[in-house]
Order: C-alpha cells, then sequence, then structure tokens
C-alpha cells in the first residue's frame, strides 16, 4: 500500500498515512485533532528494485564488454601502419660483373 502525505486544513499540521489506492481523500482523519479535512499533497515517488535487474545494468555490461574488446584489439598489429621496407642488396655494377664464371 502506499503512503500518502496530507495536511490537515484545522490544524495545518502534516502527516503521513498508509492507505488503499482506492482510499478517498475526505475519509482521511487527521491523527493531531482527529478533524476530516485533510488534503492531500503531491510528494515525490520512490521505487525499490530488488535483485540482480537494476537500472542501467545493460549499459554497464555494454561497456565492460566495449573495454575487453578494446584490450584485445590493442594488442594487434595497426591496420595503417607504414610497411617496412625490405632489405635489398645494392645494386650491382655491370662492368665489374663477370658473370659467375671465370675462364682460364
Amino acid at each position: 500500500m502506499p503512503i500518502y502525505e496530507y495536511r490537515c486544513g484545522q490544524c495545518e499540521k502534516q502527516f503521513d498515512a498508509t492507505q488503499s489506492v482506492h482510499a478517498r481523500v475526505e475519509d482521511t482523519v487527521c491523527p493531531h485533532c482527529q478533524a476530516q479535512s485533510a488534503t492531500r499533497l503531491l510528494s515525490t515517488c520512490t521505487t525499490q528494485v530488488k535483485g540482480t535487474k537494476k537500472t542501467g545494468f545493460a549499459e554497464m555490461k555494454a561497456y565492460s564488454m566495449l573495454d575487453e574488446r578494446m584490450e584485445k584489439f590493442a594488442k594487434l598489429p595497426p591496420l595503417m601502419g607504414k610497411r617496412a621496407t625490405p632489405d635489398s642488396p645494392p645494386p650491382s655494377d655491370p662492368s665489374t660483373d663477370t658473370g659467375g664464371t671465370t675462364e682460364n
């Protein structure tokens, strides 16, 4: 059952009352002066979440999965990295090249 806040029209004191949703405001009795001239006040609504399902749980899980993936991707080589040039021998001069054969 919800808790409602009231203000008495006679003694001007505020009080809380645990009532059914179907209870009428006119039937509410002030606990201080016993008058039936209470006015229901607008108050904040509170909720209580029980169990593992909490607000924002899906978002927290998504962010943790994103962090895991980013750690894995950080270990990979870069996609747009600079290519290493292969080691190549210096160009050979054709005048000093013997062609690999020796004549006697």
